[in-house]
Order: structure tokens, then C-alpha cells, then sequence
């Protein structure tokens, strides 16, 4: 072998490979190994503005598709749920306003990520030199907190349409990342796991349904087993947590027990996102 080939051949293969492939055995090249050169935190920033600055070219637009969408649905149920400090009335606007959440964090996430998957985009992921963690929590985190303006317009609106106070609103500063974390747990891994992208989109679909018929009535107007289905929705406790505030006297330790839930939910599905990017990044 020429001093010139030997410099150029990868370690562990030979010249005019590509980088991470391994000499083929049997037929067919084994499967890179997952890059985890760099640090957990700064891996995760790194992929969070990469993601955040993509999200503000190719996202605003569905953006505002998804908060025309949930001030639609208030203005529609206005004409059925009187304005007022209600249980319906704080329904309709605490679950339009985390509808926001579930559209992009949950839809557009499994769509995302199902689509990454049947591209192969995940095999220029697994060649970055950060670790799978930081690439499945830097885009949650991306898709997540790009939901805030949309959610925050949606719920000023919603409480001046309902005449509702504003003083509690401030509590999305908390709804917002921990509904999203769970939501965005929630569509990554159903578009990482989903067999193909296909399957992947019509989940996130139904993810983003559940959360808007089981999200926008109060709990004590639906049947018992539809009352389960809600119970198991991560985003019911971000709209239960948002509807507390949003009345005369919020129930302090009730709204810190749904926000608790958030973050348990939260890190048990972006733990499980995890587990499957690692998984789908291998095959």
C-alpha cells in the first residue's frame, strides 16, 4: 500500500470507504457505531439552535396555522359556552391554548422524526459527535418552546373572549415547557418507532385529536371510560394545571401536583425517545 493510501484510509477499513463503514462481512456493511464525542450539554445546545433557527424558516407558517386553528375552535364554542368564570368556559380556553402545544410538539414532531427515519437522515445524526440524548432532547426542546407565542396569543384571546382573568397566565411560563417535553417524548418516539412514515403521521394525528376532543371539556361532563382515555393524555394535567389559574382561587397544591405529573411524564417519554433513536440509529 502507497504512503498516500495508507494516510487516507479510515482506521479500521481500507482507502475509499466512507467514514464509520466497516468492511463488509458476509455481504453487507455492519452498522455504525453512534458517535458520542461530545458532552451531553453542550451536544444538546448545539442541536437546540440548530433546530430552533430551522424551526423559525420552515415552522412559523404552521405556526400560525395551529394558533388560527385553536382560536377558531374558542370562537366556534362560544356560541355554546357562556362567558364567565365557568368550568366550561376555562376548558375551552386552557385546552385550545395547549392545543398549540400538541400540534407542533407532538404532530409535527412524529412527523419529523418519522420522516428522518425513512430518509435516512438518522445515519448523519449518528455520525455527529454528540450524544443520542442530546440530539432527542435538543429538538424536543426546539419544537417545544417554539410553541410559547402561539400558545401565549391563543390564551389572551381565549380569556378576553370568555372574559376570563389574566392575571394567572403567567403559569404558562411552566405549562408550556412541561407539556411540551412530555408531548415532544411522546412524538418522537411514535415517529422513531413507527414501522414506516406513514404510520408515523397518522399517529402524531391522533395524538394531536385525543388532545383536542378529550382536551377541551371539562372532565365532569364525559363519560367514565372517555374520562380514562383523558386521564392517560400527558397534556390533560398542562390543561387541567392552566384552567386552575384561570379561575377566582386557583387550588395551589392541585396545580403543582398536575405540573409535577408534566415533568414525570416528561422525562419518562423523552427517555423512552431515547431508547428508540438509539435503537432506529442502529439498524
Amino acid at each position: 500500500m502507497s504512503t498516500s493510501a495508507a494516510r487516507t484510509a479510515p482506521p479500521g477499513g481500507t482507502a475509499g470507504e466512507e467514514p464509520g463503514e466497516e468492511s463488509r462481512e458476509g455481504g453487507g456493511p455492519a452498522a455504525a457505531p453512534l458517535a458520542d464525542g461530545a458532552g451531553l450539554w453542550s451536544g444538546l445546545v448545539a442541536v437546540y439552535r440548530a433546530q430552533l433557527s430551522r424551526a423559525r424558516v420552515a415552522r412559523i407558517p404552521l405556526l400560525f396555522v395551529a394558533t388560527f386553528q385553536s382560536i377558531g375552535i374558542m370562537v366556534l364554542m362560544r356560541g355554546v359556552v357562556d362567558a364567565g368564570p365557568g368550568d366550561e368556559a376555562r376548558a375551552v380556553v386552557a385546552g385550545s391554548s395547549v392545543l398549540v402545544v400538541a400540534f407542533v410538539a407532538l404532530n409535527l414532531l412524529a412527523q419529523y422524526f418519522g420522516r428522518l427515519r425513512a430518509s435516512g437522515g438518522l445515519d448523519h445524526y449518528a455520525t455527529l459527535p454528540v450524544p443520542p440524548a442530546a440530539v432527542v432532547l435538543g429538538t424536543a426542546g426546539a419544537y417545544a418552546s417554539f410553541t410559547l407565542p402561539g400558545t401565549a396569543v391563543t390564551a389572551v384571546t381565549g380569556a378576553l373572549l370568555y372574559g376570563l382573568p389574566l392575571d394567572g397566565l403567567w403559569l404558562l411560563v411552566a405549562v408550556v415547557p412541561l407539556v411540551g417535553a412530555a408531548l415532544a417524548g411522546l412524538g418522537a418516539a411514535l415517529g422513531l418507532l413507527a414501522p414506516r412514515q406513514e404510520i408515523a403521521t397518522l399517529c402524531g394525528q391522533l395524538g394531536m385529536s385525543a388532545a383536542l376532543l378529550l382536551g377541551v371539556l371539562p372532565a365532569s361532563g364525559l363519560p367514565e371510560p372517555v374520562r380514562v382515555l383523558r386521564d392517560l393524555l400527558p397534556s390533560t394535567y398542562g390543561v387541567e394545571a392552566l384552567a386552575a389559574v384561570l379561575g377566582p382561587r386557583p387550588h395551589w397544591p392541585s396545580v403543582i401536583a398536575d405540573l409535577g405529573v408534566c415533568a414525570a411524564v416528561g422525562a419518562v417519554t423523552l427517555a423512552a425517545a431515547t431508547w428508540a433513536y438509539r435503537r432506529a440509529a442502529v439498524r
